[in-house]
């Protein structure tokens, strides 16, 4: 780039330019950020006596944060690939590193999940039992995400065959099972569940979700249904029932259940998740008209 370049994009002037080339005079500290990115560096490259330019600023951060790691690096560079893919200017190089940094970024989470799903599980259950059960039920939700849902189901039939009187356990087999789509097998271990266990809310929500797959919405609903007359508290059921009711077309019944679960959360306080349920509805309303 000519000086007259560069001071058009940094609106100064040619001279100015070229009074720091010869390093007479220093760019105002606030013109640094503007330098950097037309050079596609970093502020701190400025300051370094030589420093690699590279395609894009995108491209840049991209290679800081392979270097850092850290989630801050991450979100910068996101932000910075997300701007070039809006405008239309991404290369196949931008696109092949846009997915190296996600992957890396995967992976970061990835560890990091298992890990604090792990610290959850070195607890005694009844230090909270809630905690530690939707945990286990998590991890393997996410275990199964990644393929291993046989190894799971195979560890989960031999805890079930050594501790058959605890319904927690059964639930993570049944739920093993569901989230790697096997829902006939599901269905058998629910049906044997269910006979040691009727009055567990939890197997009787999953229970649910499973017939809910199966489109034996009859039973699903009642599963639902006896659930929360059993513990009102498991919102898990009325979310559900909502999808459920979308699923089946029927869009007026669901966006009741939007309405009748938003004036749930709301009693309850749980505000953070109103406006989504709230979007829920509207978009079933929005069909039903």
């Amino acid at each position: 780039m000519t000086q007259e370049q560069v001071a058009d994009t940094l609106g100064v002037s040619s001279q100015s330019v070229s009074r720091w080339e010869c390093g007479t005079t220093l760019p105002d500290v606030a013109i640094l950020p503007e330098i950097a990115r037309l050079y596609c560096v970093t502020i701190d490259d400025l300051y370094r006596e030589t420093s690699v330019a590279y395609e894009n600023y995108a491209q840049r951060l991209e290679s800081i944060y392979e270097t850092t790691r850290r989630p801050e690096d991450f979100l910068r560079a996101d932000m910075e690939y997300r701007k070039l893919l809006n405008s239309g200017n991404a290369t196949m190089e931008d696109l092949r590193l846009y997915g190296i940094l996600n992957q890396c970024m995967m992976k970061e989470c990835l560890d990091k999940a298992l890990s604090l799903f792990d610290l959850v599980l070195k607890h005694a259950p009844a230090e909270d039992e809630e905690a530690y059960w939707r945990t286990k039920r998590q991890k393997i939700f996410l275990l199964c995400q990644l393929n291993k849902a046989d190894e799971v189901i195979s560890e989960q039939h031999k805890i079930v065959t050594d501790a058959t009187q605890n319904v927690e356990e059964w639930i993570c087999l049944i739920a093993a099972y569901q989230y790697d789509g096997r829902y006939r097998e599901a269905e058998n271990w629910i049906r044997k569940a269910l006979v040691k266990f009727p009055a567990s809310a939890a197997l009787l929500i999953y229970s649910g979700d499973v017939y809910r797959r199966l489109h034996k919405y009859d039973k699903a609903f009642a599963y639902w249904e006896k659930a929360l007359q059993l513990n009102p508290d498991y919102l898990d059921a009325q979310y559900s029932k909502g999808f459920c009711y979308e699923e089946m077309g029927e869009y007026r019944k669901a966006y009741e259940a939007w309405c009748q679960l938003s004036d749930t959360l709301a009693d309850r306080g749980f505000d953070v998740e109103i406006p989504y349920v709230k979007a829920l509805a509207e978009k079933c309303l929005k069909k039903i008209s």
